[in-house]
């Protein structure tokens, strides 16, 4: 398990529940720019679609890499909404989460969370053994529903919170 975020505020809490603050409203501070985009509102659904297969899936390692993808998914749909087109330059490839990072400062402690188990994702799709455990994967996307949460306000859309978060062996939600 990543080491505890200090940020009591914004992001997760290992071992506990995080609890959002509320985001400024729309327009102070450039936060929020109106409606989010059609391609942010389609990566956001892909995330909530990606995270409701994760939570009812039988195997921890499904489990943590759709939580882990479904986190990917709306941090892409952050930086889509909040990214600035710019002239293309010829750098290096940023992960989202650094991306998310100079994009949505206020989403740092989630970014720092999700990159940190990257690394556990790969070794779960790998197959490898002891990559997580079933209390790993329920933490992790405990916190991924959490985070989306926090998305949806950010983007001004629907999220039903309450995903069937288990040991997944509910069954799935319609």
């Amino acid at each position: 398990m990543p080491a505890a975020l200090t940020s009591p505020d914004t992001g997760p809490i290992a071992g506990s529940r995080a609890h959002p603050p509320p985001l400024p409203p729309m327009g102070s501070g450039g936060h929020r720019r109106g409606p989010a985009s059609r391609s942010a509102r389609d990566l956001f659904e892909q995330a909530v679609h990606e995270l409701a297969e994760a939570v009812t899936s039988s195997h921890p390692y499904d489990r943590y890499c759709g939580a882990h993808m479904a986190a990917l998914h709306a941090s892409a749909a952050v930086v889509t909404a909040r990214a600035v087109p710019a002239a293309p330059t010829r750098r290096r490839p940023r992960s989202v989460w650094d991306l998310l990072y100079r994009e949505a400062p206020e989403l740092a402690d989630w970014a720092a969370y999700f990159a940190s188990g990257a690394t556990r994702r790969a070794a779960a799709q790998a197959g490898l053994p002891n990559a997580v455990t079933d209390a790993e994967a329920a933490e992790l996307a405990r916190e991924a529903e959490v985070y989306l949460g926090v998305v949806a306000q950010l983007l001004g859309l629907p999220f039903q919170d309450g995903l069937p978060l288990g040991t997944g062996e509910q069954s799935a939600a319609s």
